[in-house]
This record gives structure tokens, C-alpha cells and sequence, in this order.
């Protein structure tokens, strides 16, 4: 045993990281994951979904019913599917339905991913051009496919250097990103404040509100009025209800959020996910109607086809432009990094990096066309629908196979093509694309009976082909594996200990952090002041632009301060980590910070 223990040990030294699961050092707290969240799901296409609910004609008071009860099953999915698995594992998705199904049901899952993450960046990216063609002065791209060349250059442009970023320099920009999250909850909050009493004179004839009752009003009337743009009867409660469940429903029900919630200490952790919930599919999406709603209106085009860009430019001035440009850069890079890994699955002779350069062609040419990002909403309830049945095959292999006297493992040690994962997914796709097609089942509902049904599925496919068997030598191989990874795990906590106070303490550090909070705190109050102190149109204007300047202003010394204070904060954890004896303490740094 001792022989075949060693060849183990030398076999996990051997692997790759991210085919491990996570060790108790690699693990964060839960102001990492609240600040993960936030950054995530604030973008700019925060402006696509809000100006959807719209155009979708949903009525204001089911807006904010709807959207609060959406958004917090998508919380109690985070915190009850995916953390509990991720967190009992310590894999990511991609590792743990490796083990469970193998190579061939994998790549698929990995390619499916790759595709679906590649058209998010592209979306993304698409989405931030909006914001530069202001700039250039490019003709504004009402179509779902280019009219401008400038714009096709310029997406081109702003999506290779996207690519080059994401393939790689991820690390500096997702330390960037980790900036943004408070400064986006601020420009999105307060640039709905500023256009708020534009709607309310239209509305009332008055630039200020009475009450809560002018607001529910002034909603009605000319934002959300319950009412599609062409007359007809608008979405349900339940629509929005299950639209805003099922936005990050791949994340949540699919469990691609493993490989993120699996450096969680405790499954709790998953409710942080409310601050991406709350934040940004709540707050984001109804300031977003708002301001998509007034942007039309004073720029007199169609809130059907007017982009992020100008929405943002006629909310908050340039710094508008600015939360459109980071926020869709960001995500972009992110889903991009994400994509390239799914693709490094499906090839692995290739690198991560080569692979996001390859996947980066697919985003680019994708980025050129409007229409991805206008259908952004459709996009990710129908990429739920295609992972969804992935998850419930992952929860049934981890929670019920045992329970029914099965073995979890089991197509694995018994050397098979997991066949019943294949049946289960593609008999669930199959039913709910024809459910959708034929109006069984309205499409922002499918992912929840998908996950049901391939969970059933799988169960029942995995007892006829082999699961209900014991492979008892297959058990003992796993138990000589976990014990040799634990093994792996203390030495690397004994050279990167956690116990290293890193904490940086020093005024300069304390200042900056005092100057972005203040600097924060005039934007909102400045917002306010729009909001509450415009008795009258002139005065509402002279606010307004004061307000832009504030805006503008503040968004330079925010990022200034923000990311000087990252940076002295990973020199000071480095440096303390270095006198403690910690190898690679630059990089042991960029997680303290």
C-alpha cells in the first residue's frame, strides 16, 4: 500500500491545480464573494436588461414585486444548490463532471460553455464600443447588424485589446475589477436619480416628486406602464418573476458558480450573492428603466434601439460613459478568461492563453452585430436552459445516488462513458425545446423543470447501467487520493501560512481608503441634490450639469485612490509574507489584498 500511496502522491504533485479541489489556506471569507458578486453582476449591460423590462411593457409595481422575488429565489439557489456542492467538494464544475462523467460528456459541457461565454464577452464588449462611438461621433447602430464601418473598426479594436488582456494580463484587470463594484452601485443609483425629475415633469408637470405616490405614478406613466411599445399587453408578474430567477440560472442551478464558491469556508457564503442580485438585477435593472426610459425621450429615438452609450452620456455626462466602458470591459475579460478555460477542457493540448486567443475570433466577429447584445436577456435564459440539466445531473449523482443505495463514482471506477449523463442531458433538451417551440411552457420557466427532470432521469438511467453496484477498490483509490491531496495541501499551507497578519495599517493606506469614501459619498449627495433640491426646470438643468461635473470629477480621484490603495496593500502584504519565509509572496499577496 505504501508503493501504490507514494506513485499517488507523485501523481497529485503532478497535476493541475485546478483539477484539485481547494485547500483549507485557498479559502475566503465572505467579503471576497459579496465583492466578487457585485463587480459581476453590475455591468453595462445592466442597461440592456433594465430598458428589456420595458420593452417587455411589464407594469411598475410588478416590476418591483417581481424583481425582488426573482431575484431572491436566484439568491436561495446560490445558497442552497451550488455552495452546498461547491463547498462539500472543494471542486469546480468542470473537475467535479469530469470525475462523475467523463471525457466525452465533458467536453461537451466545456464546449457549450466556451461557446455560451464567448458570446456574453462579445455582448459585452459591444456594448462598451456603444459608449466609445459617442466619442468618435460614429452613427449611432439602430439595426441588428453594423451600418458603420467606424463602429466595425472600432469594436474590432476594443474587443482585440479585450482578448490580449483577458489571454494575458488577467490578473491586473481582475484586481482593477475588484475596484469597481462600490463605484458602479453609486453611478448606477444616482444616475437614475438624475433623470428622474426629467420623467416627472413630462409626467406631472412639477420636476419634483411628492411622495411615494408620485413615484409608483411617474413608474406607470411613462416607464414601466404595463405595456408593450406597440400597444399590446405586457409581461406577467410570474414573467418577471422567472426572467430575473433565470438570468444567472447557468451560474446558480447549473452550478458553474462551484468553481467560484469552492474557496468558500462555509456554504453560507452563498448568500453574498445578494449583492449581485440586489445590487445589480434589482437596483441596476429598475434605475436602468428609468434612465433608458428619459434617454429616449431626449434624445427622441426609440428606447427599442437606443444603446447603453447614449442612456449612460444622458444620465451622468461622461462619467456615463466611463461605467459603460469599465463595466462591459470587466465582464468581458472575465467571461472571456472563463471561456478559454471551458476551451482549454475541450482541447487540452492547447494552453489557456492560446485557447482565449482562439475563442477571442469567435467574440470578435460577434461583437460587430447589435442584435447580440439587444437579445442579452433571451441569451443567458436560454444558456441556463442548455447547462441547467447539467446541474441536476451533478446533484443527483452528489445527493441522491447514495441515498438510494447507489454509488456515487460509479461510471468511473467501473471504467464506462457515463451513457446515462448523455441520455439524461440531451432527452432534457430535447423535451424543453419543445415545450418552448409549441407554448408548453413559457421559456424564462424551462431551466426549473429541466433541472427536475434530468435529475429524475439520471437517477433512473445510472440504477440500469451500473450504479447500484459497489466498486470497492474504486472507493479505496479515492480515499488514497484525498488523503495524498490533503497531504499536498498541509505543505503548501505550512510555506503560505494564513496565520501571517497582513493587514495594512499605515495612514497612507487609511487615507486613501477615507478619500474614495468621501468621494463616493459627494457623488451620491450630489444626486440627491438633483433629485430633491430642482423646484424647476432651470434649476433642474444647472443641477444636472453640476451634478456631471461631480460625476466626472469624482470618478478620476475614485480610481485613483481605489487602485493606489490596492496597490500599497499587496506591496505591504508581499513584503510582510517575504520577512515570514512565504514562497511567491507577490502572488500569496494579490489574494490577501
Amino acid at each position: 500500500m505504501s508503493a501504490t500511496t507514494s506513485e499517488v502522491g507523485q501523481r497529485v504533485r503532478r497535476m493541475d491545480a485546478e483539477q484539485l479541489p481547494a485547500g483549507k489556506h485557498e479559502l475566503h471569507g465572505p467579503g471576497h464573494f459579496a465583492g466578487l458578486y457585485s463587480a459581476e453582476n453590475i455591468a453595462g449591460t445592466e442597461f440592456v436588461f433594465g430598458a428589456t423590462f420595458v420593452i417587455l411593457g411589464a407594469s411598475f409595481v410588478d416590476v418591483l414585486i417581481g424583481l425582488a422575488v426573482g431575484n431572491a429565489l436566484a439568491v436561495l439557489s446560490f445558497r442552497f444548490l451550488t455552495a452546498p456542492i461547491a463547498v462539500q467538494t472543494r471542486m469546480s464544475v468542470y473537475t467535479y463532471l469530469s470525475r462523475i462523467a467523463g471525457g466525452v460528456t465533458t467536453k461537451l459541457f466545456n464546449g457549450v460553455n466556451a461557446l455560451i461565454f464567448a458570446i456574453i464577452s462579445a455582448a459585452m464588449i459591444t456594448v462598451s464600443a456603444t459608449a466609445f462611438r459617442i466619442v468618435l461621433d460614429f452613427p449611432a447602430q439602430e439595426q441588428a447588424y453594423p451600418t458603420s464601418v467606424g463602429f466595425i473598426v472600432l469594436a474590432v479594436v476594443f474587443g482585440s485589446v479585450a482578448v490580449l488582456v483577458a489571454a494575458f494580463g488577467f490578473n491586473a484587470l481582475a484586481e482593477f475589477a475588484s475596484t469597481c463594484g462600490p463605484w458602479l452601485v453609486v453611478m448606477f443609483a444616482t444616475g437614475g436619480m438624475a433623470l428622474i425629475p426629467a420623467v416627472t415633469e413630462e409626467v406631472t408637470g412639477s420636476t419634483v416628486l411628492g411622495g411615494w405616490g408620485d413615484f409608483i405614478t411617474v413608474g406607470e406613466s411613462s416607464i414601466f406602464t404595463g405595456q408593450t411599445p406597440d400597444g399590446a399587453a405586457g409581461i406577467s408578474l410570474l414573467g418577471i418573476i422567472g426572467y430575473s430567477w433565470a438570468a444567472n440560472s447557468f451560474a446558480h442551478t447549473g452550478l458553474v458558480d462551484m468553481s467560484l464558491l469552492r474557496y468558500a469556508r462555509k456554504s453560507s457564503y452563498g448568500y453574498t450573492s445578494a449583492t449581485g442580485m440586489f445590487l445589480g438585477h434589482y437596483m441596476a435593472w429598475v434605475a436602468a428603466g428609468f434612465m433608458g426610459a428619459a434617454a429616449a425621450a431626449i434624445v427622441q429615438t426609440s428606447i427599442t434601439v437606443i444603446e447603453p452609450g447614449q442612456v449612460a452620456f444622458q444620465a451622468l455626462g461622461y462619467a456615463g460613459l466611463a461605467v459603460v466602458v469599465v463595466g462591459g470591459w470587466t465582464t468581458a475579460n472575465a467571461n472571456l478568461y472563463r471561456a478559454g478555460l471551458a476551451g482549454q477542457g475541450v482541447f487540452p493540448r492547447f494552453t489557456r492563453k492560446k485557447m482565449t486567443l482562439i475563442i477571442g475570433v469567435v467574440v470578435l466577429v460577434a461583437s460587430v452585430f447589435p442584435f447580440v447584445y439587444r437579445g442579452y436577456l433571451n441569451l443567458v435564459t436560454y444558456a441556463g436552459i442548455t447547462i441547467v440539466p447539467v446541474g441536476g445531473i451533478l446533484f443527483a449523482e452528489h445527493y441522491l445516488l447514495r441515498r438510494f443505495g447507489m454509488t456515487r463514482y460509479w461510471a468511473r471506477y467501473k471504467g464506462v462513458t457515463n451513457a446515462p449523463a448523455l441520455l439524461a442531458w440531451g432527452l432534457t433538451l430535447g423535451l424543453a425545446a419543445a415545450a418552448v417551440a409549441t407554448g408548453l411552457m413559457p421559456v424564462y420557466f424551462a431551466f426549473v423543470p429541466a433541472f427536475l427532470l434530468s435529475m429524475v432521469l439520471y437517477v433512473l438511467f445510472a440504477r440500469a447501467m451500473g450504479a447500484a453496484q459497489r466498486y470497492p477498490e474504486g472507493e479505496e483509490a479515492d480515499r488514497v487520493l484525498a488523503e495524498e491531496v490533503e497531504a499536498l495541501h498541509a505543505e503548501q499551507a505550512e510555506a503560505a501560512p494564513t496565520d501571517v497578519d497582513t493587514t495594512d495599517r499605515r495612514p497612507l493606506t487609511r487615507a486613501l481608503l477615507v478619500v474614495w469614501l468621501v468621494d463616493l459619498a459627494v457623488i451620491f449627495v450630489m444626486g440627491l441634490v438633483v433629485l430633491f433640491a430642482s423646484p424647476d426646470v432651470d434649476t433642474y438643468e444647472a443641477n444636472r450639469t453640476a451634478f456631471w461635473w461631480v460625476a466626472a470629477v469624482g470618478t478620476v480621484v475614485y480610481f485613483v485612490a481605489a487602485y493606489s490603495r490596492l496597490r500599497l496593500r499587496k506591496a505591504h502584504a508581499a513584503r510582510v509574507l517575504a520577512e515570514h519565509g512565504v514562497d511567491d509572496p507577490q502572488g500569496r499577496a494579490a489574494q490577501t489584498a
